[in-house]
């Protein structure tokens, strides 16, 4: 069994919360497939009972506009009854894009493993990383 890690990340710090998402998927001993959003087709999350999907906070507090919104656009009509672990990185506000888009995947019929997501202030620390390996050790419990 695999589950999905889908990201999009500017300076790292989401990859690097995608990665610790993925250690806690393979500390459950499930298959982590790891993929930037530029080389995924929501489409192909169809099939799957869980996955994650990492962004950080742009501009106003939304979500990256070339890849990763056309994605979740894409993927909104397909995630109801989906478990779904959200992450991401911010260096200004309080999280709002966070909220807005569990929201969003809650609206749309999603469950969120993390009820608002996870969240970390720009370079996640060992506490963020942590959240995320316990998070997708759960995640992987619902694949």
């Amino acid at each position: 069994m695999s589950v999905s890690v889908v990201y999009w990340s500017g300076t790292g710090n989401t990859q690097a919360m995608a990665e610790a998402v993925a250690e806690g998927i393979r500390r459950a001993g499930a298959e982590a497939d790891v993929t930037e959003v530029s080389e995924k087709d929501a489409s192909a999350l169809s099939g799957e009972n869980a996955f994650a999907l990492g962004c950080p906070s742009m501009g106003a507090e939304q979500l990256e506009e070339s890849e990763m919104e056309p994605f979740v656009e894409a993927l909104e009509p397909l995630v109801s009854g989906k478990t779904l672990l959200l992450f991401g990185s911010y260096g200004w506000g309080d999280g709002e894009w966070m909220r807005n888009w569990a929201e969003r995947m809650k609206n749309a019929g999603a469950v969120l493993v993390r009820e608002e997501g996870i969240i970390a202030n720009e370079a996640p620390d060992e506490e963020a990383l942590e959240a995320c390996r316990a998070a997708g050790e759960e995640l992987a419990g619902k694949a």
